[in-house]
């Protein structure tokens, strides 16, 4: 985080630093053209900058650098006072002024793909900036040219009206909206949606989407997935041939709830689900985005929702042990329909001579008590595994880069088996190749599994096949007290004086074996594995039958 903060910081100084040089080279001196080459670098940088702060504020800069270019153009024209110079600057001027209003009011407008609606105003809105940009690049080019005035005089006209019915496209939709709402209402109410997906969280969590979105489409019903950050439109509308509607206000909102609608399903407990909860006429359903002894997994948030689908028994005692008091019919085992693909070992492995080891360290989270990363004490523990022989998929947690200390450490780990990959020709997983796998890839792909505390366990508790979990906390006999799971799992100690011991009983004794099974079951339910997704779509299947349906159903 404070590297992206020190990227931050260099592009604005470098944004600002070019502008103010360009304009007092081409106003103060008579290097016209070293003049507008800084003015384009300094284009370039505003470019960049606008890409790291989407919200960057770059009117002052913006107007140094098309004051420094007309006072080039003149310079190169050297008529004297050219009215079509003094109308561009205007025409300038008001583009600048207006890029920024129009750009906010365009990202408050409901946006939406896989819906058959044009909404080409909020597009054009959101890239007024880099068309300014582009036409300051122009006229930079021009005057170097010494083209005439006139030329910059229509391509900044061009622009300017294009910004213009930007605006009063916006003016009409904010000042005389349409009854019943606007297109994206009247295609919803055609389409019919009878449940939507919820989701609102930091940038890089559309995973948590992604893993539901396969089994929602398997319910059979219509169905929308609700947006309320614009960066996740793009990568879940790829993922789905759904409906996926940015709701960037209530009022967005509002017009995209349409009355087909009695379902909302949500994959965490992020603070803008609040927003959709108000509307009592849906059933609320919580997810979860994965099935852990983490912190989040007993949120008292939860009691919010009509339903808790939780994957196990396990899901429902964490609450209990947290002290966290809901209502047991609120609960609906449902088992953890992601790991149906996962490839079942019912008879222990023992003896591996070269095994393959899946290492998942978790991030550090968004609070300290939610820390479990392993990243600061895995470079012993990859050492040993190299010494027994074994070929490593290395699976980081993709919020991991968010800390600069925790990429640098996965960083180390990443070379230490390229490094050894090299030098022996085992073929370990790291970096983009590990990333492309799915979890199940990797689980299937792998003889053990050694994590931190994360949902990750749970998915690998499917396969039979033994794991470790490191306990960060140093917790000793308490880690198996508010970590279950880890019970079923050799726990290995923060300082890893019990390291070749762990790795001993994970690779070759294996002695909890049957153990794992009977914590499997109370953690993801006890299901046949042919038909394992099916309780989830029966569950989902009914809540969305209509009251008289259930009502007949249990009379009869």
């Amino acid at each position: 985080m404070r590297g992206e903060l020190v990227r931050k910081l260099a592009a604005r100084c470098l944004t600002t630093g070019l502008a103010v040089l360009a304009f007092v080279v081409l106003a103060l001196t008579g290097a016209t053209g070293w003049g507008l080459a800084l003015a384009v670098a300094a284009l370039a940088a505003s470019a960049a900058e606008q890409r790291i702060r989407p919200s960057a504020d770059l009117v002052a800069e913006t107007t140094l650098i098309a004051a420094a270019i007309l006072a080039g153009y003149s310079r190169r024209l050297d008529d004297g006072l050219n009215l079509a110079l003094v109308a561009t600057g205007l025409v300038l001027l008001g583009l600048v002024l207006l890029v920024g209003p129009l750009r906010t009011a365009g990202s408050l407008e409901i946006r939406t793909v896989n819906l058959p609606v044009r909404a080409w105003t909020p597009l054009i809105a959101d890239r007024l900036g880099t068309a300014l940009l582009g036409l300051l690049a122009a006229l930079a080019l021009a005057a170097a040219l010494a083209l005439p005035a006139g030329v910059a005089l229509a391509a900044s006209l061009l622009v300017g009206a294009g910004a213009g019915a930007v605006a009063l496209d916006l003016a009409r939709r904010r000042f005389r909206p349409r009854a019943g709402g606007g297109s994206v209402a009247a295609a919803l109410r055609r389409y019919q949606p009878e449940f939507l997906l919820y989701f609102s969280a930091p940038p890089g969590s559309e995973y948590q989407v992604t893993m539901w979105l396969p089994y929602l489409e398997r319910i059979g019903r219509p169905f929308l997935v609700v947006l309320r950050e614009p960066e996740f439109l793009a990568p879940i509308a790829a993922a789905t041939d759904a409906p996926v509607v940015y709701c960037p206000t209530l009022g967005a909102l509002d017009e995209a709830l349409v009355p087909s609608l009695r379902v909302a399903f949500y994959v965490n407990h992020g603070a803008k689900n609040s927003h959709c909860v108000r509307f009592t006429q849906l059933t609320h359903i919580q997810l979860h985005h994965g099935d852990s002894d983490k912190a989040p997994s007993a949120n008292p948030v939860s009691g919010i929702f009509d339903r808790i689908f939780v994957a196990g028994q396990a899901a429902i005692d964490r609450y209990g042990r947290a002290g966290v008091q809901i209502p047991a019919d609120k609960f609906v085992v449902v088992g953890r329909p992601q790991v149906e693909s996962i490839e079942v070992r019912p008879e222990p492995a023992r003896g591996l001579a070269h095994p393959t080891v899946l290492y998942t360290p978790t991030w550090t989270g968004h609070h300290a008590d939610a820390d479990y990363c392993s990243l600061p004490v895995a470079e012993e523990l990859l050492h040993r595994l190299l010494e027994r022989g074994a070929t490593v998929i290395l699976r980081a947690h993709p919020y991991t880069g968010q800390n600069p200390a925790s990429a640098r450490q996965l960083g180390r780990l990443t070379e230490l088996l390229v490094a050894d990959r090299a030098r022996t020709g085992r073929q370990h997983v790291v970096g983009a190749a590990a990333r492309e796998l799915s979890l199940t890839e990797c689980v299937n792909s792998s003889d053990a599994l050694v994590s931190d505390v994360s949902g990750v366990i749970s998915d690998f508790l499917y396969s039979g096949k033994p794991y470790a979990v490191t306990d960060m906390g140093d917790e000793g006999d308490r880690f198996v007290e508010r970590f279950p799971l880890a019970g079923s799992g050799y726990v290995l100690r923060r300082d890893m004086s019990n390291v070749d011991e762990v790795l001993t009983a994970l690779l070759d004794t294996d002695p909890l074996a049957e153990a794992r099974w009977a914590t499997r079951r109370r953690y993801l339910g006890d299901f046949p594995a042919e038909s394992y997704a099916e309780v989830f779509l029966t569950a989902a299947r009914r809540e969305l039958a209509p009251a008289e349906t259930l009502t007949a159903s249990a009379s009869a």
